[in-house]
């Protein structure tokens, strides 16, 4: 079975473009979606609306800095201090270019910080790009399911 990506993105035009871009890229994982910090921290602690969820942990984490209710820096710290979850990669997908957002995430624990490009194109081969290392080509953790390729 293949584990899902779960997408915290609260902009509803970069929600769109990333959908359209892993969905180029030809990727059989589930996306999952979440508007905001705590709706993901809901989704990987399986509580609130997603208390009968499936068990398990998603492929990887696409998360946002800036969101609403819970910022992307503090969903990290979640992340990375919960026993269950600090072993699920974790990518800062931004639009910050700022220095002190990318020293933070590192500090935080993140695998990998992508600012997000301005031009569609570019924007679509970097979210494709993503989709297919975290899920394909990434080894993930042990216990975890890998998406082989049918030949």
């Amino acid at each position: 079975m293949l584990k899902p990506i779960l997408l915290v993105e609260d902009n509803p035009h970069d929600l769109e473009l990333t959908l359209i871009a892993l969905e180029k890229s030809q990727l059989a994982n589930e996306v999952i979606i979440a508007r905001d910090g705590a709706e993901a921290l809901d989704y990987l602690m399986c509580r609130g609306e997603h208390a009968a969820r499936q068990a398990g942990n998603p492929t990887v984490v696409l998360l946002d800095l800036k969101l609403p209710k819970v910022d992307g820096l503090e969903v990290l710290r979640e992340i990375r201090s919960t026993a269950h979850l600090k072993s699920i990669p974790v990518v800062m997908l931004t639009s910050s270019k700022e220095e002190q957002d990318l020293l933070r995430s590192y500090e935080l624990g993140v695998n990998a910080y992508v600012v997000k490009p301005v031009d569609f194109e570019e924007f679509v081969r970097a979210i494709a790009d993503l989709g297919i290392f975290w899920a394909v080509l990434n080894e993930p953790p042990p216990g975890s399911h890998r998406y082989v390729k049918p030949y």
